[in-house]
C-alpha cells in the first residue's frame, strides 16, 4: 500500500495543540508520528500548518453549479464533478450538500433531488459527499419519496426547513418574488398561485414533520432546525430529535440552543464578511461568546478556511478552538467519529496550509493526496 509522509509541517493535535513533527499515513489512516517507516511520496511542509480535514455539515454552493443562471441548468454529474474540484481545493474532505426537497418546480423539485442523488451512486468521488436533507416543512407530495430515501440510506442529516411562510410573503413584491419564479423557472403570478395552494396546507404540516422525524430517529441520522426564529421553535424541533441547531435567527435562540446542549451552526461567510447577509447574528461574536459550536461554508466553500484564522486573528479563540469549529465539531455533530482531528488510526483526511493568505497548498483524503497547488508540487518528492 502507498505511503505518503508529510514532514516538518505545524501539527494540530487533538490534546497538544500545534506541534512540530513527523507524519506518516498508510493505508488510509494515520499510522505514524515522528517515525518514518517505509518508501513513498514525502511533502515536505516546513513552514506551513497540517490541520485535520474540513466537516463542511452544510453548504449550498452546488446549486450554482446546477444552475448558474435562472432557468440555465447542467447535470448534475457535471455540477458535481466542478463542485468536487473546489471542495477540495478548498480543505474540505466530508461534504454534506444541502439539497433542499421542496415543493418548488426546478431546482429545489423532487425531479432535481432524484437527478442529485443519482449522480452521486453512480459517480466515483474523492470527496466524501454526502446528502443533507433540507426538507420544505410543506412538500406533503414528496414525503413518501423522503421516508423512502431515509430508510434505504440515502440520507446523512435531515434539516426541517419551513421557508414557505416567508415565501407566502415575499411574492407580493416584484422584484422578491422574481428571485423564487425564476429559480422555479415559472411566471410570477403562476408561481404565486402555486404558493397560495401549498400554504392552504399549513394544519397537516405538523403530523408530517412528526413523520419524517421519526423515520431520522430509526435511521439513526442526525437531525437539525433551520433559521430557527423564537426559542419556542428550536425547542420543539429538538423534542422531535434535532439537535443541531442550524442558523438561529437571534442570539437569544442560539444562546438557549447551546444550553440546551445543542450543536449551534452558523455560515462561514458571516465570519469573513463581518455580518451576516440577512442582518442576523454575527457568527464571530457568537463563536467567541461559546454560543457558535460549527461553521460551515453554507454558500461559499472558500470562507471556512478563512473564517478559522480569522477568528484566530482576532485574538479570542486560538486557531486549535476556532479550526475545530471546521473540523472536530462538525464531524462529531454528524456522528463521524473517525475524522475530525490529527490521531493515530483515524481517517488521513488532512489540509496543508500556508498560514500567509491563508492558502491550501494541499489536501490529503485517506491518505491520498487530493489537491495539490503549484508551491505544493515543489515541496513533493519520492514515489
Amino acid at each position: 500500500m502507498a505511503t505518503l509522509r508529510i514532514t516538518g509541517g505545524s501539527v494540530l493535535l487533538p490534546h497538544d495543540g500545534e506541534q512540530t513533527t513527523d507524519i506518516t499515513l498508510r493505508d488510509g489512516v494515520i499510522a505514524e508520528f515522528d517515525e518514518l517507516f517505509g518508501r513513498g511520496l514525502e511533502l515536505d511542509a516546513r513552514g506551513l500548518k497540517v490541520l485535520p480535514g474540513i466537516v463542511d455539515i452544510h453548504g449550498d454552493a452546488f446549486e450554482r453549479q446546477i444552475q448558474p443562471r435562472p432557468g440555465v441548468e447542467f447535470p448534475h454529474d457535471i455540477a458535481l464533478r466542478d463542485t468536487e474540484s473546489q471542495l477540495l481545493a478548498n480543505g474540505i474532505t466530508t461534504a454534506f450538500h444541502g439539497v433542499t426537497l421542496s415543493w418548488e418546480p426546478g431546482l429545489r423539485s423532487l425531479d432535481s433531488w432524484r437527478a442529485l442523488l443519482a449522480a452521486l451512486e453512480a459517480g466515483r468521488w474523492t470527496c466524501d459527499m454526502r446528502v443533507h436533507l433540507r426538507w420544505e416543512a410543506y412538500n406533503l407530495d414528496a414525503l413518501d419519496v423522503a421516508l423512502q430515501d431515509i430508510a434505504a440510506g440515502r440520507v446523512h442529516l435531515l434539516a426541517f426547513n419551513d421557508h414557505t411562510p416567508p415565501i407566502l410573503k415575499k411574492i407580493a413584491d416584484p422584484v422578491a418574488g422574481a428571485k423564487y419564479s425564476d429559480r422555479a423557472g415559472m411566471k410570477l403570478d403562476a408561481f404565486r398561485d402555486l404558493a397560495q395552494r401549498i400554504g392552504e396546507r399549513a394544519d397537516t404540516v405538523p403530523a408530517a414533520l412528526d413523520r419524517i422525524g421519526a423515520a431520522a430517529r430509526a435511521a439513526g441520522i442526525p437531525m437539525a432546525s433551520h433559521d430557527d426564529d423564537a426559542i419556542a421553535v428550536r425547542d420543539s424541533f429538538r423534542a422531535r430529535g434535532a439537535r443541531i441547531c442550524e442558523f438561529p435567527m437571534a442570539e437569544e435562540v442560539g444562546q438557549a440552543a447551546r444550553d440546551a446542549g445543542d450543536f449551534v451552526v452558523m455560515g462561514s461567510p458571516n465570519v469573513v464578511r463581518g455580518r451576516s447577509h440577512l442582518g442576523w447574528a454575527s457568527a464571530a461574536v457568537m463563536a467567541e461568546a461559546g454560543i457558535c459550536s460549527i461553521l460551515s461554508s453554507d454558500y461559499f466553500y472558500p470562507a471556512m478556511t478563512r473564517a478559522a484564522f480569522v477568528l484566530a486573528g482576532r485574538g479570542v479563540l486560538d486557531l486549535p478552538a476556532a479550526w475545530a469549529l471546521i473540523s472536530a465539531n462538525p464531524a462529531a455533530a454528524a456522528g463521524l467519529t473517525d475524522r475530525g482531528t490529527i490521531e493515530l488510526g483515524k481517517r488521513a483526511d488532512l489540509v496543508v496550509v500556508d498560514p500567509v493568505g491563508p492558502l491550501v497548498v494541499a489536501t490529503v483524503v485517506q491518505g491520498r493526496i487530493a489537491f495539490l497547488n503549484a508551491a505544493g508540487a515543489g515541496r513533493l518528492s519520492g514515489g
